[in-house]
């Protein structure tokens, strides 16, 4: 008797240990920056570029990025290309943004970078997961 007891605390222990290490739907190759296709597909009108392997976003509609005080830092570069195919996507590829477009770190680091269209600037926030 105490042997099958023991037997059903072990074999339900194994159960529970189990059951918690499941990942509640979410694979473990899923996480991770989102990706252009990722953002494209859930809104092909998105304005966003490639940095670094980063997608950065047109942050205009989010108020605390707008209220951070940013210096204009220097110039790393410029679009290189505009498209809205995800495949086509490359560091310095823009869906939007025109070939071109300077994009400027500001001083005070971050992951926000601002580009300048039309002598107005416009601030990119980083996607970035976690």
């Amino acid at each position: 008797m105490i042997k099958r007891m023991l037997f059903l605390v072990l074999l339900s222990s194994i159960v529970l240990v189990a059951c918690n290490n499941q990942t509640n739907g979410i694979n473990e190759s899923d996480i991770g920056n989102p990706t252009v296709k990722e953002i494209l597909t859930k809104n092909n009108d998105a304005d966003i570029f490639v940095l670094n392997g980063v997608v950065y976003s047109n942050a205009e509609d989010i108020e605390w990025v707008n209220e951070m005080e940013l210096t204009l830092g220097k110039d790393i570069g410029e679009i290189k290309k505009q498209t809205q195919e995800s495949d086509e996507f490359e560091n310095f590829t823009a869906s939007k943004l025109p070939v071109g477009t300077k994009i400027y770190e500001p001083v005070e680091k971050g992951d926000i970078y601002i580009v300048q269209v039309n002598d107005k600037e416009r601030r990119y926030l980083g996607l970035r997961e976690g």
